[in-house]
């Protein structure tokens, strides 16, 4: 989905210039805290583009370009993904594309120039020469042959021409040298050739309960086949809300790279179709899912009627014109993300995608404070702690109505976190059937243990293992039966949640337990807000651990009876070796894995 731009004050010269631009635009102004006013404020310039271009968000910076490009540089990858960059002078003369310039940066340039008055100083070729981006047609048009555009444009920049077939969908030169064609029908293109498909058609689909995706497939093309449309042409899948989870679906759907829509059994029933039947009406409360589906978004015509298999329906409607507002409900989504411990350079690229593309945040306060300026604006969902079920219930509740909704969670949400309670909420029978229908999305955190284990040098070297020290959810007499089973394994132990202000027994009994198996100088760490400005790093021999030093922001890492502290340059650092040294002793280092 496309995010909204996000304009970028740096200083109280550039603001009023900003002010205009966000206003016009109908966007957020974020500013530089100390030096702005804004009421989205960061502390680091470099940090907050950066992780703004990471989340998808267009960038407009009302500041110097080097600035941008030096926050960004390290992302940059593939310029067919990367979201548009625009660099403003603080008087607004000047409006600069620096990326995105086919994703939509020359035209949003060009729009912000005609706000400020300004110029906008586009270079790329095509746009300067021609006034056209090849690779990126008006909406509703998709472009089914994009790495071609390029040695197209080539040919339209060395003085050659452009046949047009069918629609006209940029004023071009005309000639022969290349040819633009504009068709509902499956044609090839080439490095001569681009062909675009105006999106009016919509497909239809139904199926049984667990269909084989290859079969709904299969019957898809052979519906598009029949009608000679591409699938280029089809604006989206449309279906009844009942089969929102089926896998077969969600398989088209991805397959096609459209959206998936759907609507309720009721809206569907009033759509007159040419074959309905009464065996599907008693069975999910419509006489027609594919056909009524495929006329419900485009309130256009039948093109192929409903063609069955075994499980499988499918049918063809076509619009007047090419579809740009999307009807019915899609899937519900949550995104199951974690944050890492706090820091933001902590946290992944695809956990700030997610966030901002969702359209409502659900989870702890605190978590969702870490965000800053990703969350500013967004509607949200604060619980305390202790509220971590009815964290999961509204947000697969929200979803369930068609919401894109992230479920925040601290360090990796499959660590200790909300990603096993989503799925265990998920699957009780009293949760509404809509939310068990909705898509999960789990992305990776850093997790608290290995930010530490990195604060630290390498403490994690060799085997190791995660024990939670709440028995809020597991029973005491587990806690101490996996205490005691990982001390006689001589694990590496990281410890969550040690210690509450009502749990202050266990650590103790934890640390006895280890005295019985490792030696009294087994090296401890103290990890305390980690990524943090308050954060704090503490060693403390294993028979001086004391309970008292410890928190519930405070992760505990034990060392085996291997671990080893050394004194570098820059303080001490923990480590376990894995047994190379012994390796190398013996002159074999094959049978080590990397």
């Amino acid at each position: 989905m496309a995010l909204t731009p996000i304009v970028v004050a740096l200083n109280a010269a550039g603001e009023p210039v900003a002010r205009r631009i966000a206003d016009a635009l109908d966007c957020p102004l974020h500013g530089r805290a100390g030096r702005t006013k804004a009421e989205v404020t960061f502390p680091d310039a470099l940090v907050h583009v950066r992780d703004l271009f990471a989340a998808g968000h267009p960038v407009i910076g009302v500041c110097a370009a080097g600035i941008l490009i030096r926050a960004v540089a390290p992302m940059l990858a593939d310029k067919r993904a990367e979201p548009p960059v625009l660099s403003v002078s603080d008087d607004g003369r000047v409006v600069v594309p620096l990326l995105g310039g086919h994703r939509g940066a020359n035209r949003l340039a060009r729009r912000v120039a005609e706000v400020l008055g300004g110029t906008a100083a586009v270079t790329t070729a095509g746009d300067v020469a021609l006034g056209v981006a090849l690779d990126e047609p008006p909406q509703g048009y998709a472009l089914a042959n994009p790495d071609d555009a390029k040695p197209v444009m080539a040919a339209l920049l060395s003085g050659g021409g452009a046949r047009i077939t069918g629609e006209a969908l940029f004023d071009l030169p005309l000639g022969d040298a290349v040819e633009i064609a504009v068709t509902e029908t499956p044609e090839t293109g080439g490095p001569e050739r681009l062909v675009y498909h105006p999106m009016r058609h919509v497909l239809g689909v139904g199926c049984a309960r667990d269909a084989s995706p290859e079969e709904l497939w299969e019957n898809a093309r052979a519906v598009l086949d029949a009608a000679g449309i591409a699938p280029g042409a089809v604006a989206a899948i449309a279906t009844l809300d009942l089969k929102l989870d089926e896998p077969a679906m969600n398989a088209l759907a991805r397959r096609l790279d459209r959206p998936l829509r759907a609507f309720k059994a009721e809206e569907l029933a009033g759509i007159a179709v040419p074959n309905p039947s009464d065996v599907v009406c008693a069975e999910v409360g419509t006489p027609s899912v594919a056909e009524a589906a495929a006329l419900a978004m485009t309130d256009g015509d039948l093109v192929v009627s409903k063609r069955k298999t075994a499980n499988t329906t499918a049918a063809l409607a076509r619009a007047a014109d090419p579809i740009v507002a999307l009807k019915g409900r899609a899937r519900g989504r949550v995104s199951v993300v974690g944050i890492g411990p706090g820091q933001s350079g902590w946290r992944t690229p695809e956990a700030s995608r997610l966030i901002a593309e969702a359209e409502e945040l659900v989870g702890y306060g605190l978590y969702i404070d870490l965000l800053g300026p990703l969350a500013a604006g967004k509607p949200r969902a604060d619980f305390p702690l202790g509220g971590e079920e009815a964290r999961c219930r509204y947000a697969l509740e929200r979803a369930a109505e068609g919401r894109n909704v992230a479920l925040v969670c601290s360090g990796d949400a499959g660590i200790y976190a909300m990603g096993a309670l989503v799925f265990e909420v998920m699957e009780r029978g009293d949760l509404p059937d809509a939310a068990r229908r909705v898509e999960i999305v789990c992305t990776p955190g850093v997790s608290a243990l290995q930010a530490a284990a990195a604060r630290a040098g390498a403490p994690l070297g060799h085997d190791f293992c995660a024990i939670s020290l709440s028995d809020l959810l597991t029973p005491r007499d587990d806690i101490l039966r996996r205490l005691r089973s990982a001390a006689e394994g001589d694990f590496v132990i990281a410890f969550y949640n040690p210690v509450s202000k009502r749990r202050r027994t266990l650590l103790a009994e934890a640390r006895d337990i280890l005295l019985r198996h490792r030696p009294a100088d087994t090296p401890v760490l103290l990890a305390a807000s980690l990524g943090r400005p308050e954060e704090t790093i503490r060693y403390r021999r294993l028979d001086e651990l004391d309970v008292d030093e410890v928190d519930m922001l405070t992760v505990v890492l034990v060392g085996s009876s291997q671990t080893r502290l050394m004194r570098t340059g820059d303080g001490p650092r923990m480590y376990t070796p894995r047994g190379y040294a012994r390796k190398m002793a013996g002159g074999d280092l094959a049978g080590a894995a990397e």
